[in-house]
């Protein structure tokens, strides 16, 4: 795991990424929250490196109930677990779903939701007590800021190494408010659960013969966490708030935080609205290439802001161990099936995949196609 963290260091970068980036790591730029608590309230226009022009399109807009719903209670309940999980297939091959019944107590989504809240509440100086270092994307900041022309996204963000419990370094854990660093924690587990069920039952979807197979891969179960908090825009349409990007990880279980849920584009598709449930999930690169040569689908995203409300969400990634090989899973790939993607180590699918970031593409799928 520790290999693994080094892939977010500046200093891995590659030649074509460095091209375009400080030697020293990410560079400081303006903290859009406290941006936006003054630029809203002026008659001036957006400033120019935030305003975008990719986000033109015909997407089709779903509300909330439009998009797939998984249910985990059907899942585990034998009389209805075959029929739903046919349904988790035809969500997983959309690429993004809501999970309801996932036995996340209650309680530990609000305290989650609760604390999160609190610390995006706190004066700027607080919040930067755990601020990024150059050469790290952990801390409080923002993402991958390496060049002084680059645009900038409409948000900032806190990103933390979760699990195993020994990666992570409490420096960049905030102590306010005091009840965060144990929601987090008891979040994670809960979290953690949810994801090693799902993945047993996708094992059994994609038709493994062994469904823990799929499971062993996420050994001591990696999981990072990015909350991400998008300050109202008046001029929302000029401005975005997550790029444009698919997931290097298994698989993304996303926490809607408050109650503005705002909209996020997956591939041709905008969603809106209200969700039936705070948790949706996201399919991942790494996901794809296992699953029956791309069955699973890693759909490309992107965060909206809303005009007038704050918008905060916390995905946690789960990842597969560094030792794993990323690629078609062998026991799918039999009788003659041909593999549609190459297959790497771990470490070099990581690296790639952040090359991929740096140098402004969406996905790193392409160079792994057969």
């Amino acid at each position: 795991m520790k290999s693994w963290i080094k892939l977010f260091s500046g200093r891995r970068r590659t030649k074509s990424s460095m091209a375009h980036a400080k030697e020293a790591g990410h560079l400081t730029v303006p903290n859009v929250q406290a941006l936006a608590q003054t630029w809203n309230e002026s008659g001036e226009q957006v400033p120019e490196r935030y305003v975008r022009t990719e986000q033109a399109g015909d997407e089709e807009v779903v509300v909330g109930s439009g998009i797939p719903v998984v249910d985990l209670g059907r899942l585990l309940d034998p009389q209805s677990s075959e029929e739903e999980l046919r349904n988790l297939g035809s969500a997983c091959q959309q690429g993004f779903f809501q999970i309801i019944n996932h036995g996340v107590p209650h309680d530990v989504i609000h305290d989650m939701r609760r604390d999160i809240t609190e610390f995006f509440k706190l004066p700027l100086e607080a919040k930067e007590v755990y601020a990024q270092l150059p050469d790290s994307v952990e801390g409080y900041g923002q993402a991958f800021v390496f060049s002084e022309t680059q645009k900038l996204e409409w948000a900032d963000m806190i990103y933390l190494m979760v699990r195993p419990a020994e990666t992570r370094n409490m420096r960049f854990w905030p102590a306010q408010p005091p009840s965060l660093r144990d929601s987090v924690d008891r979040y994670s587990t809960e979290v953690a659960n949810v994801v090693s069920c799902l993945l047993r039952f996708m094992a059994a979807d994609m038709g493994l013969k062994q469904p823990e197979r799929l499971l062993e891969m996420f050994a001591g179960q990696p999981q990072t966490m990015r909350v991400a908090y998008y300050p109202p825009c008046r001029q929302a349409g000029k401005v975005i708030g997550m790029s444009p990007h698919t997931d290097s990880c298994a698989l993304t279980l996303l926490l809607h935080v408050n109650d503005v849920q705002g909209a996020f584009r997956s591939g041709g598709t905008m969603a809106s609205g209200t969700l039936l449930t705070p948790l949706t999930a996201h399919s991942s690169s790494a996901l794809e290439t296992h699953s029956n040569n791309g069955r699973y689908r890693s759909i490309e995203h992107r965060a909206m802001v809303h005009p007038d409300k704050e918008r905060i969400s916390a995905a946690m990634f789960h990842l597969p161990c560094p030792s794993v090989t990323i690629g078609p899973l062998p026991e799918l790939v039999e009788g003659g099936v041909r593999a549609r993607y190459k297959s790497v180590g771990h470490a070099e699918f990581v690296e790639r995949f952040f090359a991929t970031k740096l140098d402004g593409r969406r996905s790193n799928l392409e160079y792994y196609r057969i």
